[in-house]
């Protein structure tokens, strides 16, 4: 039997959420990968929702280690940047949102969260439109991760009529939405 550590198993795991998909993805399959039995896993995840929260953090590590906001940067540009971030790091695994969904911040990313909360305040942001304002683009981009995912490989012949539009502008065009209303909320504080 193979020694195993909680880094490989979460890397061997999201390896198979890649291959299989999350719907797919169980203890019984990744032992087999691992070459070990099923129950070696339970000495470092009590229960499958252990493993996936364990997942989650770990696909999530890119955008949880990009840098934090500095006094220097422009609010506007950062929070662009930090949702582009976040959708970026969304879409790297197979069903990387839908394995995020639902998820709760753990406390290094609630300090770093604290940080982005108060940049934008003292960028000017009101502070309950600042949490606002995250809430609702940190929501958007999710769902519009989940939204292109789950479109992957999808026809849209029956959608022949519509304007056809990437993922990527679609993107963008609702998240300047959001940045251009909260822009418009800090004009008038």
């Amino acid at each position: 039997m193979a020694k195993l550590n909680r880094e490989n198993v979460i890397a061997e795991a999201l390896d198979l959420l890649d291959e299989v998909g999350l719907d797919a993805v169980s203890t019984r399959q990744l032992a087999k990968r691992l070459n070990v039995e099923q129950p070696s896993l339970y000495y470092h995840f009590r229960k499958k929702e252990d493993l996936l929260d364990a997942m989650a953090e770990a696909a999530m590590a890119p955008h949880a280690t990009e840098p934090l906001p500095t006094p220097a940067d422009n609010w506007r540009d950062w929070f662009l940047e930090n949702m582009r971030s976040f959708r970026r790091t969304l879409l790297v695994h197979r069903d990387g949102a839908r394995l995020h969904a639902g998820t709760r911040p753990g406390s290094t990313d609630l300090d770093r969260l604290a940080h982005k909360m108060a940049f934008l305040v003292a960028s000017g942001v009101p502070e309950r439109d600042a949490q606002m304002a995250m809430l609702a683009a940190g929501r958007y981009t999710v769902g519009a991760a989940l939204e292109e995912q789950a479109d992957h490989g999808h026809s849209t012949d029956s959608m022949v009529d519509l304007p056809q539009i990437d993922p990527e502008s679609a993107f963008e065009a609702g998240l300047a939405l959001i940045v251009d209303g909260l822009a418009h909320r800090v004009e008038r504080a």
